[in-house]
């Protein structure tokens, strides 16, 4: 690389041009901070190793997009809305052993979201499932995702003031669009049958689309005891099926488990082809009557 030499005003190349000047007028135009800060240092690195043009524009180009990296990821994660910040890496495997790292490393792979699939953490209260789901939500959110976090009541408040409101349907595209959603706490409390729709609602207009993280405390067969029986069908067994997404097994086989006491059980649902034909826009609409 070329020489430059340093007066008063700055370091100037060969033309006499001040070029500190114009790196901090240029990276300001581009909105390139993490540049500016770097082009100096990188520049007698490129000297002193003998760098080629090409490999110094490469060097100060990563950095800034290492930087924008790291602050769109750090947006994501605050528009989230994680109740705190929790890591995969930070879990304690020691303490809940019935959790294997090699499944959890898989699905920090984020090929469920990928695929639009759906994963369940079932399990009693302080067992680590919020941690989990909270875990693989940010790195979702490092990895580009956006996502949304809220606990099953926060979800249904925000739909029924949407409905109340008359935006309801806007409220329900806004939120397909959005590649993964976290529902925290499903069967803490149950549903009224109000609710109980604009779930099903809001987990049906994601089906096949996007995907979702549940955790809840009660195993697969109690989920009736969530959600109320209502008049022209109850909606428990089709949220199930939606979450499930059709016929499925828990990785590693098995019928639908029953966690053990202070023991979560952790079930990355897979889809497979559906036996069964979808929902008929009929049924649907008897399980949004009231």
């Amino acid at each position: 690389m070329a020489s430059t030499s340093t007066s008063k005003g700055g370091k100037t190349g060969g033309s006499g041009r001040d070029v500190t000047s114009e790196l901090i007028y240029l990276t300001k135009a581009l909105k390139a901070p993490a540049l500016r800060d770097a082009a100096g240092r990188l520049a007698e690195r490129a000297r002193a190793e003998e760098w080629s043009h090409e490999e110094y524009l490469a060097a100060c180009l990563q950095r800034e997009v290492a930087a924008r990296d790291s602050h769109g990821a750090e947006g994501r994660i605050r528009a989230a809305r994680f109740p705190s910040r929790k890591s995969i890496e930070d879990f304690d495997f020691d303490h809940q052993r019935s959790i294997k790292r090699e499944t959890l490393s898989h699905l920090g792979t984020l090929d469920f979201v990928a695929g639009k699939e759906n994963v369940i953490f079932l399990g009693s209260p302080g067992t680590g499932k919020t941690h989990l789901a909270t875990g693989l939500g940010i790195r979702a959110c490092q990895a580009g995702h956006r996502v949304a976090f809220a606990t099953a009541a926060q979800w249904v408040t925000r739909l029924a003031e949407a409905h109340q409101a008359g935006k309801l349907s806007d409220e329900l595209t806004r939120l397909s669009r959005i590649p993964l959603i976290v529902v925290d706490e499903v069967g803490y409390i149950p549903f009224e049958p109000e609710a109980a729709n604009l779930f099903f609602q809001f987990i049906s207009g994601r089906y096949e689309h996007a995907s979702v993280i549940v955790t809840s405390n009660k195993p697969f067969g109690r989920w009736g005891e969530v959600v109320a029986v209502i008049p022209f069908a109850d909606p428990a067994p089709l949220v199930l099926d939606r979450v499930h997404g059709g016929p499925g097994v828990p990785e590693g086989g098995g019928p639908d488990p029953r966690p053990a006491r202070g023991q979560p059980a952790l079930l990355p649902w897979r889809r497979r082809p559906r036996s069964h034909p979808p929902l008929s826009h009929a049924t649907q609409q008897d399980c949004r009557r009231r």
